[in-house]
């Protein structure tokens, strides 16, 4: 009991130190908070689309179709008639639902297996990692395309496929630092009392590589993001009517001369999320580089 007990204060204490990191790094680069703001207000959006979307975003009206930018409609009609606004709103649904979905697949196998291979090394880590090499060498898009080819489309396949392109990334930045850390003191002594290597690995690796972990996840839904938006874009997105900004974007590219706002609000809208999430992933970079701490 009297373990379970420390291991429990040791994640708290872990855990606030990393909240108060946080803190103090988005307090020194100004920049982390505009990418915490803007991307918090891009989740409030999709979260409440139902109530702050003005029109149905698949209520066709012919009558209003290709509409320019008004009063009315805000960001235009498309060739159906239909709001860019509102389908800009619920699209946002979409994209972070398939990326957090990929991301956090991505992030917990990834995680684990460069844990697993940089805890126990020899033959098993050069295995794991000649197989994440060969799966590093396939383009994100280029690999995600393949699998959806083979699944079919749906948000379910698609953050299969983004989060395949996405583990070996994160079994690399688990494996180095796990490396480092097993061979501190501590591991020594909790091997010496008889604790398993799951134990050790869970209760004592994982926190101390986490915030490096977290902040290729900000880094990587950025990405996940766009790859989802480019399968939507090539036709391998989710199927119409259900607005995605790819395919909102590959919608408006056909009358992109007569009628930008198809293509350009949509396109705004990645960039604002990718945006936001590398301003964020630049703030939790800055709190946990150690390098970075010095110089401040």
């Amino acid at each position: 009991m009297n373990s379970h007990v420390q291991r429990g204060a040791y994640l708290r204490q872990t855990f606030r130190a990393m909240g108060a990191g946080l803190y103090s790094a988005f307090n020194t680069n100004k920049t982390s908070w505009i990418g915490l703001g803007l991307f918090g207000f891009v989740v409030f959006v999709a979260v409440f689309a139902p109530w702050l979307a003005p029109y149905d975003p698949i209520d066709q009206n012919i009558l209003n179709r290709l509409k320019p930018p008004s009063a009315d409609h805000w960001f235009g009609t498309d060739q159906f008639g239909r709001d860019i606004l509102s389908r800009i709103m619920y699209g946002a649904r979409i994209s972070l639902v398939i990326g957090l979905l990929a991301i956090t697949g991505a992030l917990i196998i990834g995680s684990a297996i460069g844990v697993i291979a940089g805890y126990y090394g020899g033959i098993l880590d050069i295995i794991i990692m000649q197989i994440m090499d060969v799966l590093l060498a396939f383009p994100a898009l280029i690999l995600g395309l393949i699998v959806v080819a083979m699944l079919g489309p749906s948000v379910t396949n698609l953050a299969i496929a983004i989060a395949l392109t996405a583990i070996p990334p994160f079994a690399r930045i688990a494996r180095a630092p796990t490396i480092s850390v097993k061979q501190r003191e501590y591991l020594s002594a909790g091997r010496a009392l008889g604790f398993s290597d799951v134990r050790l690995m869970l209760g004592h690796i994982v926190p101390n590589i986490l915030p490096e972990i977290l902040v290729m996840g900000s880094l990587w839904l950025a990405t996940a993001i766009r790859v989802e938006a480019s399968l939507a874009f090539i036709g391998l997105g989710v199927s119409p009517p259900t607005p995605t900004w790819g395919g909102m974007i590959r919608e408006g590219f056909e009358n992109i001369l007569d009628s930008f706002w198809l293509a350009f609000f949509p396109s705004m809208a990645i960039l604002l999320v990718v945006f936001a999430l590398n301003m964020l992933g630049d703030g939790l970079r800055d709190a946990i580089d150690p390098r970075l701490k010095d110089a401040g």
